[in-house]
């Protein structure tokens, strides 16, 4: 079982994750209306933490129903920008005082989540422009310096959701992580966040939808067993044809009171839903937030709102006003 999920990796189509070249058109269409680092604990303490957060502690398994929630569709109603949960706020306080760091974050996900394209430019105040419309963003930017640019040990194209929680991925870094730790851990222990933000794009292919929320509440149960408040982002695309993937993500945070930006939300309004034709991967431009024309393309989009659900999430978590 330990090579089960390298095996599966390999499987996966990897041309979902293939980087996009900046100018790229897009397909048009209709516009719709420093403390000391905590140590990481084992992979047995999740459920012991979660218990005295009043939090799900089980994974169901997959042939389970799903547990009740809100209905199906009521997650594209949800704001773009998070709210933070009184759980979370708890669970902040927690971290800081197990000596996580308040000025760090750090990034978790696939090819969505490179540093070419991803939150890198807001370390380089050459490369945005906020505008007087975001100009309240740049203190959070000022606090979390260096995370935007940092190169995550959990990011790497074509790397799934079960995959960085595996400790044999083919995705781990050899040489930083520890030979039974996974992605995910190994970004932890190295970086020593007190947020992380998590955006899974892709998934195995012909592998079941009810697998990717399978291993995304496990990703959530590690994170929250370290005392890191999560940030889960919904996706853009939908090329499992129903949404679902969306669905389960939003099931999950409402579930573990964690924030949820709503992504989808975001380029959903845009031409061609902010996607290029073979509707993935996103359509392009520069950061300049003030930029009418740059903002009918999703990228643009994507990091400012990953902007905009960390700063909201920081200030709800840290009482910062």
């Amino acid at each position: 079982m330990r090579r089960l999920l390298p095996i599966l990796t390999l499987l996966f189509v990897l041309s979902a994750c293939e980087k996009p070249a900046w100018g790229q058109s897009p397909s048009m269409g209709t516009t719709p209306t420093s403390p000391s680092p905590a140590t990481a604990t084992s992979a047995a303490s999740p459920t012991s933490e979660l218990q005295a957060m009043g939090l799900p502690t089980d994974t169901p398994s997959i042939d389970q129903p799903p547990a009740p929630t809100p209905a199906p569709d009521a997650w594209k109603t949800l704001p773009i920008v998070p709210t933070v949960s009184p759980a979370m706020v708890q669970l902040y306080q927690r971290g800081l005082a197990a000596g996580r760091d308040p000025n760090k974050f750090s990034k978790i996900g696939d090819c969505q989540n490179i540093t070419t394209y991803y939150l890198a430019d807001f370390d380089n105040p050459a490369d945005y422009r906020l505008g007087s419309s975001y100009a309240y963003l740049q203190p959070t930017i000022d606090h979390f310096a260096g995370s935007w640019s940092r190169e995550s040990l959990a990011v790497k194209g074509g790397m799934g959701v079960a995959a960085v929680i595996d400790p044999y991925s083919i995705f781990k870094d050899q040489k930083q992580c520890g030979k039974d730790e996974s992605p995910l851990a190994c970004e932890i222990r190295v970086n020593n966040p007190s947020i992380v933000i998590i955006s899974m794009e892709t998934w195995y292919a012909h592998k079941p939808v009810t697998d990717y929320d399978k291993y995304l509440r496990q990703v959530v149960q590690y994170v929250l067993s370290q005392n890191i408040v999560p940030i889960l982002a919904t996706k853009a695309d939908n090329l499992e044809g129903d949404y679902s993937i969306n669905a389960d993500i939003a099931r999950i945070a409402y579930d573990y009171q964690v924030p949820l930006w709503n992504f989808w939300a975001a380029t959903y309004p845009l031409p061609s839903h902010g996607l290029t034709a073979d509707e993935f991967h996103l359509t392009q431009a520069r950061d300049f937030f003030d930029d009418p024309v740059r903002m009918e393309s999703a990228w643009p989009w994507r990091n400012l709102t990953a902007l905009q659900a960390i700063d909201a999430v920081y200030r709800g978590v840290s009482g910062s006003h």
